[in-house]
């Protein structure tokens, strides 16, 4: 089987997992465990369905990087439950999730699938930096379409896009960026910038929306190009180059928080998509037992090739 890594962006999953399982699903000590067994059944599906050869679950050390805000106050504003001065802003979410999450990275860690996170770092970084120094073929599984700037054809670097649900997963190519929005996945961030996102908290240029933003890099090319044609009032209608104009403060800052790193120091400790040896077997079905992950946790067992015990 050729070499293949796969890349979780694993808030975005474990998020989809917790609203898309009941939460009357309990361990038996009355906590919630629907967050845990949905994330696990997605592994189940993602390595049974592209039959990756290496996993790495990539992590939000820091959801909202104070960086990113020094650029963009609004950044992720609205989603932030409690303000907390010299540290990390902490993010709004339910409490039952919340206590879910550390048993999730436990269940990871019992499957041996490495955990990468980087401090003042969002997982999209993470993500952008293995995707960009891989040497072998990469899929990004999220819902977050921010990462379709990382869609390279040439390196076969495409995204897993769980938005429409685990049962109608859209594998997102080149040529699938290109038709839907009219851009190229190099374009992709610079269109959003442009356009804008309001789940980030990205105001966009005001006026300009996914057509404008379109036709302006399909004449321009990249951001540089329509803001120099806008200055020096070549190449575009009056009213547009006045909203790019007006938008020049943004527009200076927005790159850096759209684009996703690709330069980070990360240190991955084996990413090989290996079967458990029966020790290790044993140890995860126990875990499963004390949290009655039951039938989620046997079919990623399964589809990683565990060892029977």
């Amino acid at each position: 089987m050729p070499d293949r890594l796969m890349l979780l962006d694993s808030a975005s999953l474990y998020f989809r997992a917790f609203y898309g399982v009941p939460d009357t699903v309990k361990a038996p000590d009355g906590t919630p465990v629907n967050a845990v067994r949905g994330f696990l059944d997605i592994i189940a599906k993602l390595v049974t369905t592209y039959k990756p050869t290496r996993l790495v679950a990539c992590w939000d050390d820091d959801w909202r990087p104070q960086w990113r805000v020094d650029l963009i106050p609004s950044y992720k504003a609205h989603r932030v439950a409690e303000i907390v001065a010299g540290g990390h802003d902490v993010e709004e979410v339910p409490d039952p999730l919340e206590a879910q999450v550390p048993m999730i990275r436990a269940t990871l860690d019992a499957l041996r699938i490495p955990i990468v996170g980087a401090a003042d770092y969002e997982a999209d970084d993470v993500i952008g930096t293995l995707a960009t120094t891989a040497t072998v073929p990469v899929d990004i599984v999220t819902g977050d379409r921010d990462l379709f700037q990382l869609v390279n054809d040439e390196r076969d670097v495409r995204v897993v896009y769980t938005a429409r649900g685990m049962s109608n997963l859209d594998v997102i190519t080149a040529d699938v960026v290109t038709k839907k929005y009219g851009v190229r996945p190099d374009q992709y961030a610079d269109f959003a910038t442009l356009r804008g996102d309001s789940s980030d908290g990205l105001p966009g240029v005001s006026g300009v929306g996914e057509k404008t933003a379109a036709s302006l890099l399909s004449q321009h090319d990249d951001l540089a190009g329509i803001v120099a044609a806008a200055k020096a009032g070549e190449g575009m209608s009056a009213g547009v180059r006045s909203k790019i104009l007006a938008a020049l403060p943004y527009l200076d800052v927005a790159p850096r928080v759209v684009e996703v790193a690709r330069d980070l120091d990360l240190t991955v400790n084996g990413d090989e998509l290996a079967a458990l040896d029966a020790a290790a077997t044993q140890a995860a079905r126990e875990l499963a037992e004390r949290w009655a992950l039951g039938g989620s946790m046997d079919r990623v067992l399964t589809a990683i090739g565990a060892e029977s015990v």
